[in-house]
Parts: structure tokens; C-alpha cells; sequence
């Protein structure tokens, strides 16, 4: 497909196929139709909302166009069966939803629909947040808004990034590195890990020890604090230099688990498993996958 920025779909192939699934949503929502969908309302479906998105962003991923065509016709289909839930319940409809998202992004880019002339995206992203925060008056603090489901490193970054808007925020963001070495150094602390020797490499003769957990629930609390601390300022050197936190941590997930499971194969071609193996083997094929995918330019 030739790639064209800034062009509608055809009109008339719009009306079609959006006519058509609105008709579809709606059928399966009436007397005659699918008794799941009937029994559905907002709250019931929301897991799936949920779900679909982290499949969409999954897809993406991939860059399948196929599977990311599918996907976000999955969260298409959430929006328009949200909306036929309220229309059903007569407390707004699908237009309503169009207009307001459609009326809403030309309130918000008055430099592209209004007489506001700047290229500047600093401008553009002020301009944002400030028609943003007069739609939203009333709202009782700057960090107020946020879902209350966004995962916590995300949150953590928004948050920071609602308080950086206004001035609060380390002058330079080199100081960062300074709050992270302060903040680990709390939770060793509190870990009473009162050392700065290196780390055992990993060998056969190092003896394995059992985590034993934090019994006293007071300490455990302290505990708990210093590495949401700890967390917190690693969140904001992601904001910082542009990285999505919660992405740069699932994009470490796939890592971990695609090497792991190196090790699995690895391990079954050799006759064993990884109940009966010694951690010294677990390493060595953990290593060679992780030499194979630099070698291959696939390290991420």
C-alpha cells in the first residue's frame, strides 16, 4: 500500500462499513440477538477493554500489519459496543462519542484548525495542557485525572511528567543519577545490606541461600516504601530521556523470556531438564543466546 499521510477514507466506503458495524453491534445487543451481548453492560465488558488493549499494543510490537488490523478492530469493537450499551440505556450514543472526540481535537490544535501560527512543539504541547486544564476545571489538582487502572511505572512517569509542566522537576536530568544512587543506598539500609563489595560471579562453588522473607510487617513496610522509591526515580530518568518505562520493562520481559527458554532447549537437546541441571549450565546457554541475538542483531 502507498504510503499517503493526511487523507480520509473514502466517504461513501466509511459510511458502508461503519454503518454496517454499528448495525451488527446493535443486532446482536436486541431481543433477537446474542443473549451474552444482551446481559453486557459497561463494567462486565471493561476486562475485555483491558485485555484487548494489551493485545493491540502486543501487535504492535510485532509490526504484523495483520494481526494489528485485527486487533484494533477488537478495540473498535469495544468502543462501539460501549456505546450501543449506552445508547440502550439511553444515556448517550455513538454520534455523541464522534462529535465530542472530533470537536475535542480541534479545540486542542488551534494551530492546525485555529489562527495560532507556530511549528514549535514545545508550543504545541503548552497549548495542549492548557486547553486540556480549562476543559477539566474541575478537577482539584494538577495530578488529578490519571486512570486509576494505568499501571504504576506508567503512572509514576505521568505523574512526574504533570509536575514537571509546572516547574517542579530536577533543574538537570543528570541530578537523577544522584537520587537513584541516594535511593538505593535507603533500601540496602533497610535490607541491612551494609556493603559495597561487587556481586559473586556466578560459579558452582558459591553456596545457594533461601530468601528467607521479612517477617516483622513494619520493616516489610519500609521496605516495600524505599523500593517504591527506588522505582519512582527509575521511572523518571525514563521520562526524561523520552522512554516509556512500562515498554522499555515488557521489552526486557520478551528478552528474559525468549533466553530462558534458550536454556530449556538447549538443555532437552542435551538430555536434561531444567529441574536437574546445575545453575552453571542454566548460565552457559543462557550466554550463548544472548551472543547469538547480538550476532544477529536481535539482542532487544
Amino acid at each position: 500500500m502507498e504510503q499517503i499521510q493526511g487523507v480520509p477514507p473514502n466517504k461513501e466506503e466509511l459510511k458502508v462499513a461503519f454503518n454496517h458495524l454499528c448495525e451488527v453491534i446493535a443486532r446482536l445487543r436486541s431481543p433477537t440477538g446474542c443473549p451474552w451481548d444482551r446481559q453486557q453492560t459497561m463494567k462486565t465488558i471493561k476486562p475485555y477493554t483491558l485485555e484487548e488493549t494489551y493485545e493491540l499494543l502486543e501487535a504492535i510490537d510485532s509490526d504484523d500489519n495483520d494481526a494489528i488490523c485485527e486487533e484494533l478492530g477488537d478495540v473498535l469493537l469495544q468502543v462501539v459496543l460501549d456505546s450501543q450499551i449506552a445508547a440502550d440505556e439511553r444515556r448517550f450514543t455513538i454520534i455523541n462519542v464522534i462529535n465530542n472526540l472530533s470537536e475535542k481535537m480541534i479545540r486542542r490544535h488551534p494551530h492546525v484548525f485555529g489562527d495560532v501560527k507556530t511549528d514549535s512543539q514545545e508550543v504545541i504541547s503548552r497549548n495542549w495542557h492548557r486547553i486540556k486544564a480549562e476543559e477539566k476545571q474541575e478537577r482539584k489538582s494538577l495530578l488529578d485525572g490519571l486512570p486509576i487502572d494505568l499501571p504504576a511505572l506508567a503512572k509514576a512517569a505521568r505523574l512526574q511528567d504533570k509536575a514537571a509542566r509546572v516547574g517542579y522537576d530536577f533543574p538537570h536530568r543528570l541530578m537523577l543519577f544522584g537520587k537513584l544512587e541516594e535511593e538505593l543506598a535507603e533500601l540496602k539500609c533497610e535490607l541491612n545490606i551494609l556493603t559495597d563489595e561487587p556481586v559473586m560471579e556466578v560459579d558452582i562453588n558459591v553456596p545457594h541461600v533461601k530468601d528467607q522473607p521479612v517477617e516483622d510487617s513494619h520493616q516489610r513496610l519500609k521496605i516495600q516504601e524505599e523500593l517504591g522509591d527506588l522505582l519512582f526515580v527509575i521511572a523518571n530518568i525514563a521520562r526524561r530521556w523520552k522512554i516509556n518505562p512500562e515498554e522499555a520493562l515488557e521489552q526486557t520481559n520478551r528478552k528474559f523470556k525468549r533466553r530462558f527458554q534458550a536454556i530449556e532447549r538447549g538443555l532437552a537437546r542435551d538430555g536434561k531438564t531444567i529441574h536437574d541441571s546445575t545453575i552453571i549450565e542454566k548460565e552457559e546457554y543462557y550466554q550463548q543466546e544472548k551472543r547469538r541475538e547480538k550476532q544477529e542483531g536481535t539482542a532487544c
